[in-house]
Parts: C-alpha cells; sequence; structure tokens
C-alpha cells in the first residue's frame, strides 16, 4: 500500500504509480495490470447503453403514472443534470485517467475517508442496482413463460453474465456493444414507427393517437407540479450508469480521444432516447393508461395491436436490463479491486487473474448479487421497488463526490498547483454548484416521499457501517489517517 501524501489543496494523494494524461499525480496502483482492450466503439456503445437502461424502459410506466405528460420535463430536466455532472468527471478523468475514477478522485481531493467511502457505496450501488435489472429480467422472461419462477430466471441471467465477466474484458466489451447496439437501434425504430403512427393514422392506435395527448387529459401537469417533482427521485435512477465510462478510463485505449467525444454526446442520447421516446409515446398513448410495472414501450406497441413488435420491444427491454447487470458486475470487480490496492479493500481482491480481470471482486460482488435472487423468490411484486430506491441514493452520493471533487480540482488549478485538464467544464466549477443544489434538492424529496424515505435509512445503517469499518482500518493501518491541517494553515499553504 502507498502512504498518503498530503498536498496544498487540502486532499490526499498516493504517491508512486504512473503520470497522468496531463501530468497530473500518479494513477496509483489501481491502473496496474489492466489490459486497455476497450476500443473507441466499444466506450462509445458503452457510454451510450449506460443512458438507456430499465430506469426507462420499466420505470418509466410509474413516474407517467404519477406525472403524466410533465413526465418529459422531468427527464430533462435531470438530464441537464447529468451533463454538469458528466462535464466535470470529464475534467477529471483527462486530468488523471484511472479505472478506480470516483474513489481515486474522492481519495485525492477530500481525502482517504472520502475515498473509502465513496468506493464503498459506488460498489454497493452497482449490488443493488445489479439486483433491480436481474429482477426487471426476470419480470420481462414472463411476457413469453409466465410459468416460469422469477427466481429462476434471475439466478440462470447471474450465472451467465458472470462467465462473461470472467473471461476478458473485450469480450465484455463486445457483449455490451452489442446490447447497447440492440438498445439504440430498437427505441430509434419506435420512434419512427410511433411518428408514423401519429402522422399517418395507421393501426390500431391511429384513430386516438395524436399531439394533443400531451395536454388534453387534464393538462401538461395533470397531477401538479409538486407531484411531478416528486417523481424525480425515480428519474434520477434511469440515470444510473451515465458515470460508468469513467470506471472504463483504465482500460481505454486512448482515453484522450474516446472520453471527451462519449461524453459530448450526451446531450443528443439525452434528446433523443428520452425526451424524443417519452413524447412520442404519450402522444400515441394518452398517460392514463399507463401503471407501474408495466413497460410504456411494450404497453404502446400492444396498444397499436402489432404482437410480433411487441414481442421484439419486449427482448430488447430483456437486454437492457442484462446489458446494466453486465456493466454492474464490471464496475463492481474494478471498484473492490481500487480499494484494495490503497489498502481499504482486502489485498486479495485486488488480485488480477491470467485474463487480467478481478476475478474475485467480480465473484464477491455477484454472490451478494444473489440477494436478489432470494428477493424475487421471498418478496417477486416488490423487489424491483426496494432495491432501486437503495440504488438512487448510492448513485446521488457518487455523484455528489464526482462535483465536489470537480470543485475542489478547479480551486486548486486557479491556485496555480494542479495542471490544467485537457476536457475542461464549461463555466469553470459554477454548473457543479448547480448540480450540488439540485441533488441535494433531489434528496430532500426522497425524505419526504413516505415510500422512499426507508431507503435514507438503509444509507444510515450503510453509513455507519462504514465509519466502523473505517475505525477498524485505521486501528490495522495508522497511515491510513488524514492529517489534520489547520484552517489557518492550510490557507497559508494555498497562498503559498
Amino acid at each position: 500500500m502507498t502512504s498518503p501524501q498530503v498536498d496544498t489543496y487540502g486532499g490526499d494523494r498516493p504517491t508512486g504509480g504512473t503520470t497522468g494524461a496531463r501530468g497530473g499525480p500518479p494513477g496509483g496502483p489501481a491502473e496496474e495490470g489492466y489490459e486497455r482492450g476497450l476500443g473507441s466503439r466499444q466506450v462509445q456503445m458503452i457510454a451510450i447503453g449506460g443512458a438507456i437502461g430499465v430506469g426507462l424502459f420499466m420505470g418509466a410506466g410509474a413516474n407517467i403514472a404519477k406525472a403524466g405528460p410533465s413526465i418529459i420535463l422531468m427527464y430533462a430536466l435531470a438530464g441537464v443534470m447529468i451533463f454538469f455532472i458528466m462535464r466535470a468527471l470529464g475534467e477529471l478523468l483527462l486530468y488523471r485517467p484511472v479505472s478506480g475514477s470516483f474513489a481515486e478522485y474522492a481519495r485525492e481531493f477530500l481525502g482517504p475517508f472520502m475515498g473509502f467511502a465513496t468506493g464503498w457505496t459506488y460498489w454497493l450501488m452497482w449490488v443493488v442496482t445489479g439486483m433491480a435489472e436481474l429482477t426487471a429480467a426476470a419480470i420481462y422472461i414472463h411476457f413469453w413463460f409466465p410459468q416460469i419462477p422469477q427466481w429462476v430466471s434471475a439466478l440462470v441471467f447471474l450465472v451467465v453474465l458472470f462467465g462473461v465477466n470472467l473471461i476478458s474484458v473485450k469480450i465484455f466489451g463486445e457483449v455490451e456493444f452489442w446490447f447497447s447496439m440492440i438498445k439504440v437501434t430498437a427505441i430509434i425504430g419506435m420512434i419512427v414507427i410511433g411518428l408514423g403512427v401519429l402522422t399517418l393514422g395507421f393501426s390500431d392506435a391511429g384513430e386516438t393517437a395524436q399531439a394533443s395527448n400531451l395536454w388534453a387529459h387534464e393538462g401538461f401537469f395533470p397531477t401538479g407540479i409538486g407531484s411531478s417533482l416528486m417523481t424525480l427521485q425515480g428519474v434520477m435512477f434511469a440515470y444510473l450508469a451515465v458515470e460508468l465510462v469513467g470506471v472504463t478510463a483504465g482500460e481505454s485505449e486512448n482515453p484522450e480521444k474516446t472520453l471527451p467525444k462519449a461524453i459530448n454526446t450526451l446531450p443528443w442520447r439525452i434528446i433523443v432516447f428520452y425526451v424524443g421516446a417519452l413524447t412520442v409515446i404519450l402522444a400515441v398513448v394518452k398517460w392514463t393508461e399507463f401503471s407501474a410495472g408495466t413497460s410504456p414501450f411494450v404497453y404502446t406497441f400492444e396498444k397499436m395491436g402489432i404482437p410480433l413488435a411487441a414481442g421484439i420491444v419486449n427482448f430488447v427491454v430483456l437486454t437492457a436490463a442484462l446489458s446494466s447487470c453486465n456493466s454492474g458486475m464490471y464496475s463492481t470487480g474494478r471498484m473492490l479491486r481500487d480499494l484494495a490496492a490503497n489498502g481499504q479493500a482486502p489485498q486479495a481482491l485486488g488480485r488480477l487473474n491470467v485474463r487480467k480481470t478481478p476475478a474475485l471482486g467480480i465473484t464477491v460482488s455477484v454472490v451478494l448479487m444473489g440477494v436478489g435472487v432470494v428477493l424475487n423468490y421471498i418478496v417477486p411484486e416488490k423487489a424491483f421497488g426496494y432495491v432501486t430506491s437503495v440504488a438512487t441514493v448510492c448513485g446521488i452520493w457518487t455523484w455528489m463526490m464526482i462535483l465536489v471533487s470537480h470543485i475542489r480540482y478547479r480551486r486548486g488549478v486557479r491556485a496555480g498547483h494542479l495542471p490544467a485538464s485537457s476536457f475542461p467544464a464549461p463555466g469553470g466549477s459554477v454548473f457543479s454548484w448547480v448540480a450540488v443544489a439540485f441533488l441535494t434538492g433531489v434528496t430532500g424529496m426522497i425524505a419526504y416521499d413516505q415510500e422512499a424515505r426507508v431507503c435514507l435509512y438503509v444509507g444510515a445503517v450503510w453509513a455507519v457501517g462504514l465509519l466502523i469499518g473505517w475505525q477498524f482500518l485505521k486501528r490495522n493501518d495508522p497511515g491510513q489517517a488524514r492529517p489534520v491541517v489547520a484552517g489557518a494553515a492550510r490557507k497559508q499553504r494555498v497562498r503559498g
């Protein structure tokens, strides 16, 4: 393990390792040994696929039922904030591209404990997200095989994806490329068909499909602006995984070229896949017909009277769920390896197998994802809701750490202590502050919602567990403790 070194902007920087892309601090041991096997097309599709998941394909049904057509505006608003987060992350990635990105930046700019907490929280996020995706995939299988128990399907998918992730990062990238390609093609096809129904009036939905469905049924905000805003917690879950492109930094062939391109295309992905798709769906079918637990995409095609198309879309949303679970296994193994490399997880989790994948870290994560299989056996009707709320809170923490790390990084650049990134965020840290305020508001909404509030209780228990784990870690490894620097002394050092 490397010893931390206090820098002039208040963070702790690991010593040793390789230098970042722009002469920044070393990447640390976490990035050593990986195979840079992810090409440009794979990184691009991972970025696109990260913005299209079960939160859109399945979770949008419940959100539409709560907010009506105004859900389009909620996805657009959240999308703007996600873009601010990703530009902040992009600036950090081009300053120092490492595989354990979020934890590494929190460790460098906010101290060892924040790196410890962020790494383990992001790991937990993907473990519970994996449970949600397995649950969704099992529900989609019922479309064709209603007699198969939900937990059986979840278990089969878990084992298959586990095998994919153990082979190599190239196989993971290729599988994720084709998963994402299916999702992208299907959504574009759905938009084209939906526009055809609206303009030409064909299919069973042709008689009622019209743009006025967006405002004719009790208005654009049929349940009130307050109810629409309360859906933001569910909407944010749909965007979990957009930050996955940061985890690929240590295994990308050319991060300085591929990462900015992947991030800069995010607004177009949000406009097309979220705003565009939902606008077409809600124009073709009035919002009152959607409900929780039903994919609006599948229902829309069923409403059109095209059974074969509905089956195809169900296959697409199934691949979306499996894609996200596949990404979850990938990211949890890398995050555990980063923690192990910094002495914040058992050292065995930092080992790579002969194929240069963190096999033990992936295995531990998959075993815990198996809890989702148990939930599908015990409470199949509530499993999805339970795990998505916990994943959202973990995601908000991760995004917060990205933003605060970016704000601290910009402070270091302005003071002349850090090199400027080749991919600066527009407005410096201004939009990072805006996104921090937005995420704080969403957290407040979660606390206000009686049903969603349970995830904050889980978060509190998790925080206590992290604090206990950190105290145990410091006792066994005193080098983990961050030296205390008085405020006045720190200011003097920054001026110097």
